[in-house]
């Protein structure tokens, strides 16, 4: 779709935190955003729920005229940095119901986040996606930021980091996904030909 064509901004939505009834609608979400790779995204959100308590992770949604129309999820992962471990966040999933992708629901849902983990002195999140969308946010390759991807199976160019307020110099070094991560093989890209 073409900026001319891009629909307007939803009026009166809202960007809040998820709450436990909204869980059927966020994982029907995900399984309409995601196509054949839904499941394995509406399982990921379900176990991370699940492994992490409310407190360490970040949960949001966006409704418009009472649907969850996007949901984004910041979870904890680990910097392992020369001089320490650092507590970290990844920003995985982001969805927008298809019929209401490009009008700015997804981008709203990540700047709120990314203003709350820095409110909350998280010091760099990351992620595994498209650097043309991604970048508006101030996302960039974590390679170049000193960063190690934790998979070889993670695209260069996906491996992205963007650095909060509390970021200091010394934090560079490995991520460390949580193991739910690992257990739904939602790290990197699978070579079906292997």
């Amino acid at each position: 779709m073409r900026a001319a064509e891009r629909l307007p901004t939803l009026p009166c939505m809202t960007l809040r935190s998820e709450r436990p009834d909204d869980r059927p609608a966020v994982r029907d979400l995900h399984l309409r955003a995601f196509g054949d790779h839904g499941k394995v995204v509406a399982g990921l959100v379900d176990a991370l729920r699940a492994a992490v308590a409310p407190d360490e992770r970040l949960s949001l949604v966006a409704e418009h005229a009472g649907q969850v129309v996007g949901h984004v999820m910041f979870t904890p992962a680990l910097l392992d940095a020369p001089r320490r471990l650092v507590d970290v966040q990844v920003l995985s999933p982001l969805a927008v119901r298809p019929d209401q992708q490009g009008r700015g629901i997804g981008s709203a849902l990540v700047r709120h986040g990314l203003d709350v983990l820095a409110e909350r002195s998280v010091p760099v999140v990351f992620l595994e996606g498209a650097p043309g969308y991604y970048s508006r946010f101030g996302f960039t390759a974590g390679g170049e930021q000193h960063f190690r991807k934790p998979s070889l199976r993670i695209p260069d160019a996906a491996f992205q980091a963007v650095r909060l307020p509390a970021f200091e110099p010394w934090m560079t070094g490995t991520l460390v996904y949580s193991e739910t991560f690992w257990r739904h093989d939602a790290v990197g890209l699978r070579d079906p030909d292997a």
